[in-house]
């Protein structure tokens, strides 16, 4: 038994994982690409970009609603503090997956575009700052009282090291975004977002490189789990393994090729996400709540988890199907000057 309440959790601490991978890979272009329709310099231009994500955004916010839901059954603890926690950057999460999907929607039947346009861009930016504060504070560390509920003030989410993790998952998501529509468009606009793709590169690097060096600077758990072996070895090779994929990707980019960018950027979303859990595990809430802590029952797990095994492999066939039926590029007559 006590095997089972340790193996139980872990296999759910994966689980929850893989949702949020998921939901950051697919999500994070439609809200790369919605950063990017802000940039655009015509209405036709970003037509192209809002039809490349018509038939599979909603899809691919599916995996946040999932996540949420495992959450809450798997760590019923961990979701009640965290929500107590964050409101204000999930509020502003959800106003802005709200206010984007309102925008997409209003603007294909309204005469005059641009409020929409704007919407829907603004809608993208605020849900991907909420994320990134989100994710800022949960690195850094929730107040909890001995209970294990939340103790802290409505604004500790805010510092400038939870804005540097913002700022550079934006530009994570603006640089998924570009290999995306390298993917499905052509022509000048392409060139477009080789451009951009290059840029979101370089300064998703340098807010890389700055995170991997504050993290251990001013956190003294992640200090000591990321300079103890055996785990050094690890994480002194996921660095070399980033630049690496880095390298590759700006030189994906430079040859002009139209698949590997995209593989290269979410090869590199992998590798942070690896780095991320393995600096977190065993926590739920970094150096306050462990994942046994916060667990619910072991029968609890077990029924979720059978129902978890059902539905994972379903959704994964329905998302590949659906990028399956709707591949290919987004064309226009229109010549662009």
């Amino acid at each position: 038994m006590d095997a089972l309440l340790h193996f139980l959790p872990q296999v759910w601490f994966v689980i929850l994982g893989l949702f949020l991978f998921l939901y950051v890979m697919l999500d994070g272009f439609d809200l790369g690409v919605g950063i990017l329709s802000l940039t655009s310099s015509d209405e036709e231009r970003r037509g192209l970009l809002m039809t490349s994500l018509g038939n599979i955004w909603d899809a691919n916010e599916t995996w946040l609603v999932v996540m949420a839901g495992a959450l809450f059954g798997a760590f019923p603890l961990a979701y009640s503090t965290i929500l107590t926690a964050l409101y204000m950057p999930i509020f502003m999460m959800i106003f802005g997956l709200v206010f984007r999907a309102v925008a997409f929607e209003f603007r294909e039947h309204s005469t005059n575009k641009m409020f929409w346009n704007y919407a829907f861009g603004l809608g993208s930016f605020l849900a991907a700052l909420g994320q990134g504060f989100a994710l800022g504070s949960t690195i850094e560390g929730i107040t909890v009282d001995a209970k294990g509920h939340f103790s802290g003030s409505t604004w500790d989410w805010l510092d400038w090291r939870t804005l540097l993790v913002a700022l550079t998952l934006i530009q994570g998501y603006v640089l998924i975004g570009s290999t995306y529509l390298i993917l499905k468009t052509e022509g000048e606009l392409q060139q477009t977002h080789f451009k951009t793709a290059r840029l979101a590169t370089i300064t998703t690097f340098i807010g890389a490189v700055l995170i991997t060096i504050v993290t251990p600077t001013f956190y003294e758990a992640a200090r000591t789990r990321l300079f103890t072996a055996p785990l050094v070895y690890v994480f002194a090779a996921i660095p070399v393994l980033g630049v690496l994929l880095i390298w590759l990707l700006l030189r994906s980019i430079a040859r002009q090729e139209e698949r590997t960018p995209f593989v290269w950027t979410i090869l590199i979303f992998l590798l942070s996400f690896l780095g991320l859990g393995l600096i977190i595990f065993p926590y739920v809430i970094p150096t306050q709540i462990t994942i046994y802590q916060a667990a619910a029952s072991p029968s609890a797990l077990v029924f979720m988890l059978t129902f978890v095994g059902v539905l994972i492999p379903i959704m994964i066939f329905y998302n590949i199907y659906n990028y399956v039926v709707f591949r290919g590029k987004v064309v226009t007559s229109v010549e662009y000057d």
